[in-house]
C-alpha cells in the first residue's frame, strides 16, 4: 500500500521560499500510471491543486501559482519536492502530497493522500 509523507518547516518568513518534500513508500514515483501532486488548503478555504510531476518526469503547474512554484523529484530517494517562492501570509495552509491517476486533484475522495503538513507564513 502506498504511503506519502510530507516534511518541511512549519514556519516560513514572508518573502522566503517554502520548501517541502514528499517521501513515498509502497510505489515508485516513476510509475507511469500516476501523477504526483501538491495540493494545499488555506484555513477556511477549499483545496487548491498546485501542480504535479508525472511518472515520466513531465511537470505541470496550476494556473494560480505557476510563476512562484517549482516541483522536482529525486528518484534515488523516491521523493518529490515543492518550492514556493516569495511567500506571503496568504500562503499559510495545510500542504498535501497526493498520488492520483488524474493530473489535477480537487477532491480528497480520489487518490492517495499524505497526512498533510501545516505551513504558517509569519514574521
Amino acid at each position: 500500500q502506498v504511503q506519502l509523507r510530507e516534511s518541511g518547516p512549519g514556519l516560513v518568513k514572508p518573502s522566503q521560499t517554502l520548501s517541502l518534500t514528499c517521501t513515498v513508500s509502497g510505489d515508485s514515483i516513476t510509475n507511469a500510471y500516476y501523477y504526483w501532486s501538491w495540493v494545499r488548503q488555506p484555513p477556511g478555504k477549499g483545496l487548491e491543486w498546485m501542480g504535479a510531476i508525472a511518472g515520466s518526469g513531465s511537470i505541470y503547474y496550476g494556473p494560480g501559482l505557476k510563476s512562484r512554484t517549482s516541483i522536482s523529484r529525486d528518484t534515488s530517494k523516491n521523493q518529490f519536492t515543492l518550492q514556493l517562492s516569495s511567500v506571503t501570509p496568504e500562503d499559510t495552509a495545510v500542504y498535501y502530497c497526493v498520488r492520483d491517476d488524474s493530473l489535477e486533484v480537487h477532491s480528497t475522495t480520489h487518490g492517495d493522500w499524505g497526512q498533510g503538513t501545516q505551513v504558517t507564513v509569519s514574521s
